[in-house]
């Protein structure tokens, strides 16, 4: 049954975002568009399972809700904070960056989230990765202190990251 089920659904999360994904760009919310976004969310990654041969298995949906809760919470906040940054500060009194951020993440999608997030998040940007995958090159806007927006970023972000891919 579990063989079916993987075979049926290999990236059960990609399965249900297409189909909210497609519900969300018809603009409406019936039957019909419903049942074809499932049908989308299941033929979609089922054509393109090969190309996902080390997809995460351990993969946590609750956790990642409870994460891009999170994350859009931050951003809220970071556009505000920006804002305030830009139009009430100098130039000259920005303290901008550039921090090295080491990682304990080992999954490409879950690297990748990672550095999606903090691009999203106004004030910083994701620059580069290291040829390991080591550590992750960040600029900040303002960071008066650069170990302090570090440790934020792996407490915040990559120990959640932790437990939604282990």
């Amino acid at each position: 049954m579990t063989r079916l089920f993987n075979w049926l659904l290999p990236h059960p999360a990609m399965t249900l975002i297409l189909a909210i994904v497609w519900i969300l760009l018809q603009n409406e919310l019936t039957y019909g568009m419903a049942v074809f976004g499932l049908i989308l969310g299941v033929v979609i990654p089922r054509l393109t399972a090969v190309w996902w041969p080390d997809r995460p298995t351990g993969f946590k949906i609750g956790k990642m809700t409870s994460y891009v809760l999170l994350v859009m919470w931050d951003i809220i906040v970071a556009n505000v904070q920006v804002a305030w940054i830009v139009l009430t500060r100098p130039n000259s009194k920005l303290r901008p960056a550039w921090i090295i951020i080491p990682i304990d993440l080992r999954h490409p999608e879950a690297i990748t989230v990672l550095a999606g997030t903090i691009t999203l998040t106004p004030g910083t940007v994701s620059a580069d990765l290291s040829n390991t995958g080591h550590c992750l090159l960040v600029h900040a806007l303002d960071a008066p202190d650069p170990d302090a927006v570090r440790d934020e970023i792996k407490q915040r972000y990559e120990t959640r990251l932790k437990e939604i891919f282990a």
